[in-house]
């Protein structure tokens, strides 16, 4: 018998370490799911033009939003697939408990948040290469990273707390459909229900888009989405004790 007894640390660590090596697959899927984005939006958002005599002048917009999203859409799922039982399972390799499991998977979403965030501001200047050797366009603005710095950091920063709070949100989902197989039926038939959920003259999902996506304070904004992911994976952390050992 082992006279060692690991601290909660030590095991959330070990754990951590394990699942940022054995989960390298989800990475190429986010890579995947960004070129897409990035093939899509080289459409380009709209355009404007002038003309004067025997000059014409037209001005093209692109953006990475469509990277975002499919980012968020991507950090959704990839916290859901951590609480299935494959994955669950592979806790049991480590002496384990469900606070410290629950803990490490908490931090490789935050890990994975950081890393989809900062690909997804990063392939804003992919998309200018892209547009500058194999578009018709005479003028691309070819603003380096370097060039505005904290512009990006604070877009990374944005960006991954945008893609924690998924997180939260497919941990939680995650949980409930494996304590309630039902919940697959049940939590889609609720989201649609929202939509049409009226509040006044607002919808309900779009009053929850205003509140998380059209805060204009930083400190605010960041007080949401903390407050409301940790609310979240409580939740979930809570519901997850009531699973059976290998369940």
């Amino acid at each position: 018998m082992s006279l060692v007894n690991p601290s909660l640390i030590q095991i959330v660590k070990k754990q951590y370490v394990y699942k940022l090596r054995a989960y390298m697959d989800l990475y190429t899927r986010l890579v995947l799911s960004q070129i897409v984005a990035i093939l899509f939006s080289l459409n380009g958002l709209g355009m404007m033009g002038a003309r004067g005599g025997v000059f014409e002048v037209s001005v093209h917009f692109y953006s990475a939003d469509l990277v975002v999203i499919f980012s968020i859409l991507w950090a959704f799922i990839t916290a859901i697939l951590t609480t299935t039982k494959a994955i669950r399972n592979g806790d049991f390799l480590f002496v384990t408990n469900r606070v410290s499991s629950n803990l490490s998977n908490i931090l490789f979403l935050l890990t994975a948040s950081f890393i989809g965030a900062a690909t997804a501001m990063m392939s804003t200047y992919l998309m200018k290469v892209i547009i500058y050797y194999f578009m018709d366009h005479h003028y691309v603005d070819t603003q380096g990273p370097m060039e505005a710095p904290l512009e990006l950091l604070f877009g990374i920063f944005t960006t991954t707390l945008y893609l924690f709070l998924f997180c939260a949100l497919g941990y939680l989902i995650g949980v409930l459909v494996q304590l309630y197989k039902g919940f697959i039926f049940i939590l889609p038939a609720i989201f649609i229900g929202t939509i049409f959920l009226r509040e006044g003259n607002t919808g309900l999902v779009t009053s929850v888009f205003k509140f998380f996506f059209m805060e204009t304070s930083l400190p605010i904004f960041i007080t949401k989405v903390v407050i409301t992911s940790c609310l979240l994976f409580i939740c979930a952390m809570g519901l997850s004790n009531r699973m059976e050992v290998n369940q």
